[in-house]
């Protein structure tokens, strides 16, 4: 079993697609980690040798920012959106959508769960 950057990779996927499962490493991070380590996309996991798991592994660290250094990152930044008070940052205090979508309707991931407000009575005479 592959472990880098703390992860378990899955044995029976293609590298490509197994080194996704790394926080901060998607499709087309995962190619050129393979290209510049020099091995094949369509190779899966479990054939890897430790020479190519090393070579993944020093790509990797010197390159990329993952887990969980990548997550407190991205945690500081919000922070000091949150802390300087500017619009996104107010966004993210209520939990509203962040970047300008309409919230009449939809939204409803960053908004939670309906909350069903009463309508008007109407008068009586």
């Amino acid at each position: 079993m592959a472990r880098i950057a703390g992860i378990d990779l899955p044995k029976n996927k293609r590298g490509e697609v197994g080194l996704t499962y790394i926080y901060g490493i998607g499709r087309a991070t995962a190619q050129y980690i393979l290209n510049k380590a020099g091995i094949d996309f369509s190779k899966k996991v479990n054939e890897w040798n430790d020479d190519e798991q090393n070579a993944i592994r020093n790509v990797i660290n010197n390159e990329f920012k993952t887990e969980g250094a990548l997550r407190s990152e991205t945690q500081m930044n919000i922070k000091r959106l949150l802390d300087i008070a500017c619009y996104r940052g107010l966004r993210h205090r209520k939990g509203l959508p962040v970047r300008g979508q309409r919230t009449r309707t939809n939204s409803r991931q960053r908004k939670g769960k309906r909350k069903t407000v009463a309508g008007k009575k109407k008068v009586t005479k």
